[in-house]
């Protein structure tokens, strides 16, 4: 199914006035319009040549005007043009910036380590022994420098709620604290439950409070205990079910939401995204000094994107600068979300997984040419 390009009113207006201001601005729309083609050309690659279900991408420029541009469909067989901006999606890993933001905000000390806030909660056991608390910083958490190991390629999916840190702290960690990168949910396990332990209350809550609501994020949820499904409107996605692997490729709509927990548990919109990036980034989340922090002294990461700081990536655009972002993965839904140093916003996310590296790289190439889109 052809995408289709859907441009917000104020970018309507835009280009009716500047279809009428004479030649230098309609030489502007034509450029516009090539760009948003080749970004509708790229959407599409992801659906005709890599066979993913659905795309969508949304870009935000620094005076709020949007262009969505989608691709495929929202529910195979039947049709269905692909969601647009406003309907919810399972964000995953992009989940770790809205953690990270939280712990700045409680104004919790990064060079503290865990065991001042959850004093005897990690201590390793069987090949993890040499897990401690008191070894491991929360700043460490948040860069992914921890050394805790992975917890989510071990769980028991068809056991349901289990004690996930428990599982963590079994295993032998990925290096000494501070040692070197290595991606691990378990760090923003921990973290989320220093939110808890600062707070006394839920991070769901404490994120809602300090983020969601802060910044009209109206369709940003956590999902409850049990909770299978995707509120409102939205596309259904389609991957391996950790229930069922032997089935192969098939609807994962439903998922366990409540338990990938605040690594990766929260549910959004391509709109929410937009606005979240844009309230860090433009101070009204966090104070310039603060925001500078979660940038500076960012560690070589390898895997997401360049570098990575506290809960966001480096990488450069092909444009010149830089895009600041987070991706993540879950069964039936990829995605890259982040903003650039100008003010312009970008997410896409596609109703399968990009688990090749062809998938993985016309991800990337959409979102890169969203945050160049010349509004």
């Amino acid at each position: 199914m052809h995408g289709k390009r859907l441009l917000s009113l104020g970018l309507i207006t835009a280009l009716l006035i500047a279809g009428t201001a004479g030649p230098a601005l309609a030489v502007s729309e034509q450029s516009r319009n090539r760009q948003s083609q080749d970004l509708q050309q790229r959407l599409d690659r992801l659906t005709r040549i890599d066979g993913l279900p659905g795309a969508i991408v949304h870009v935000t420029d620094q005076r709020g005007r949007t262009v969505t541009v989608t691709s495929g469909t929202a529910e195979l067989g039947t049709g269905r043009r692909m969601v647009g901006p406003d309907a919810r999606f399972r964000i995953a890993s992009v989940s770790k910036p809205f953690i990270a933001v939280t712990v700045l905000k409680l104004g919790i000390d990064l060079d503290k380590p865990v065991e001042r806030y959850l004093p005897g909660v990690l201590r390793g056991t069987g090949e993890g022994a040499a897990i401690d608390g008191r070894d491991i910083t929360v700043r460490q958490l948040l860069l992914q420098t921890s050394g805790l190991p992975e917890f989510a390629d071990i769980v028991d999916w068809s056991k349901g709620p289990q004690d996930y840190l428990k599982l963590a702290l079994s295993r032998k960690p990925t290096g000494e604290p501070g040692e070197r990168w290595s991606y691990s949910n378990t760090n923003y396990l921990v973290a989320g439950m220093i939110v808890e332990k600062v707070t006394g209350r839920d991070y769901q809550a404490v994120t809602r409070e300090q983020i969601f609501d802060s910044l009209g994020m109206k369709d940003t949820y956590w999902p409850e205990p049990g909770e299978l499904g995707i509120r409102g409107p939205h596309a259904h996605t389609y991957g391996v079910h950790p229930l069922t692997p032997d089935a192969g490729v098939i609807d994962v709509t439903e998922l366990p939401g409540h338990e990938f927990g605040p690594s990766g548990g929260l549910i959004s919109t391509p709109a929410d995204l937009n606005r979240f990036w844009r309230g860090v980034f433009e101070g009204r989340l966090l104070p310039a000094k603060t925001v500078h922090t979660m940038i500076a002294g960012m560690v070589p990461s390898g895997a997401v994107g360049d570098e990575y700081g506290l809960g966001v990536a480096r990488e450069p655009l092909s444009c010149g600068g830089s895009a600041w972002f987070h991706d993540g993965d879950l069964p039936g839904v990829s995605t890259v979300s982040g903003t650039d140093r100008k003010g312009r916003q970008a997410t896409v996310y596609v109703t399968g997984s990009a688990d090749t590296p062809a998938r993985r790289s016309d991800l990337y190439a959409v979102f890169d040419a969203a945050l160049c889109l010349k509004h």
